[in-house]
């Protein structure tokens, strides 16, 4: 199998990757700014006797979405885990101040890019009548925080464009299926303190918040031949059932 993960550099991306690799799967990831640490990821993965490579891609610039996918070679499933998070943290701004061009840039990168970049997917799993494609969400797309909504908004956008592919595509076995984390503690997070980890991991059925490796699971199951017929779903990890939706 061949899986091409968007944002592999890092976090739940990264920690894809290594599950993949782990179960002999060719591996592409791509990066847009960090080169470096896709180069680190690369390495481990041959390191362990696996094959991967990485490629640029940017989201919010839409001529790199083909070369990236010519560069990949057809694939068997799709991780689309990269986000243009926006410049306007949770909470910063009300509603009503959201400039236009931020609301632009938001879909722009993370409704159309990802449209794009199925495009370009498709039509070889088509041909093989196999495919895979797991688009990576937020609880904060169905719970919501105070604020901009911003990137709500289009994460919530990928739960919609999942279920028209599952109807779009399904006859030709492609199965697409959004994973949504709750709070995920990664490599990338930005310091929480652990008193507030311990409260909110206290909310949840599993007495635990979810781990990179924990949605790492979860992708590489929905995104597997072990997957045969769950499509157009929208499955939650753990840490959501808190109300702690909150991807780092």
């Amino acid at each position: 199998m061949h899986v091409l993960i968007t944002g592999g550099s890092s976090g739940i991306g990264k920690a894809t990757a290594f599950a993949y690799a782990e179960t002999g799967a060719r591996v592409t990831i791509t990066y847009n700014t960090g080169a470096d640490r896709a180069a680190e990821v690369v390495k481990r993965i041959e390191a362990g006797g696996g094959q991967a490579a990485a490629v640029h891609l940017d989201l919010e610039d839409h001529a790199t979405i083909a070369p990236a996918v010519a560069a990949a070679g057809p694939v068997d499933a799709l991780v689309a885990n990269a986000v243009r998070w926006g410049t306007i943290l949770p909470g910063s701004v009300a509603f009503e101040d959201v400039p236009a061009a931020e609301w632009s840039a938001a879909l722009h990168a993370n409704v159309v890019g990802n449209a794009l970049l199925v495009q370009q997917v498709l039509p070889e799993m088509r041909r093989r009548r196999f495919g895979r494609i797991v688009f990576l969400s937020s609880g904060i797309a169905e719970e919501g925080v105070p604020g901009p909504g911003v990137y709500g908004t289009a994460k919530m956008a990928l739960h919609g464009m999942a279920r028209a592919l599952a109807w779009a595509a399904g006859r030709d076995g492609i199965l697409v299926n959004v994973a949504v984390a709750g709070l995920t503690v990664t490599d990338t997070a930005r310091p929480i303190p652990q008193e507030a980890l311990d409260r909110l991991a206290a909310r949840t059925p599993t007495r635990r918040l979810s781990t990179a490796g924990d949605m790492a699971a979860l992708v590489l199951f929905l995104g597997s031949a072990a997957n045969r017929n769950l499509t157009g779903e929208i499955v939650r990890d753990g840490s959501n059932a808190g109300r702690s939706a909150h991807a780092l």
